[in-house]
């Protein structure tokens, strides 16, 4: 894994390491099953927090990029998929509540567009 950390960025150093992986991930770069460097190990060769470094892989957990097997480490997820998997139910259950509440197709992806503006 080859990650870089720009400190004079305005992007936060976790953003940066969530991203690089995450694009690591999906290309191939880092297979199904390759094991990520330990928290304390990254945060050392990058020079940045622990907690930095733990926050990312939690993340990287929660979009489901990475598996985390205790004491055994964290790895890449078997599916580089996965996080198009998270965010294709998070449409469902977006979709699911916007009609409950009304609100029609245009303005719902108005709404959407809008956020991913941010």
């Amino acid at each position: 894994m080859i990650v870089e950390i720009d400190p004079r960025s305005a992007t936060p150093p976790y953003e940066q390491l969530r991203v690089q992986v995450t694009e690591q991930a999906r290309s191939g770069v880092l297979p199904a099953g390759t094991r990520l460097p330990p928290v304390r190990q990254l945060a050392t060769d990058l020079g940045i927090a622990a907690n930095t470094v733990a926050r990312t892989y939690r993340e990287l957990e929660q979009d489901g990029v990475v598996v985390t097997r205790g004491r055994h480490g964290t790895f890449v997820a078997a599916s580089p998929d996965a996080g198009l998997q998270a965010a294709h139910e998070a449409a469902l259950a977006y979709a699911a509540r916007v009609r409950q509440l009304g609100i029609d197709a245009d303005k719902a992806l108005s709404l959407v567009k809008q956020a991913l503006r941010l």
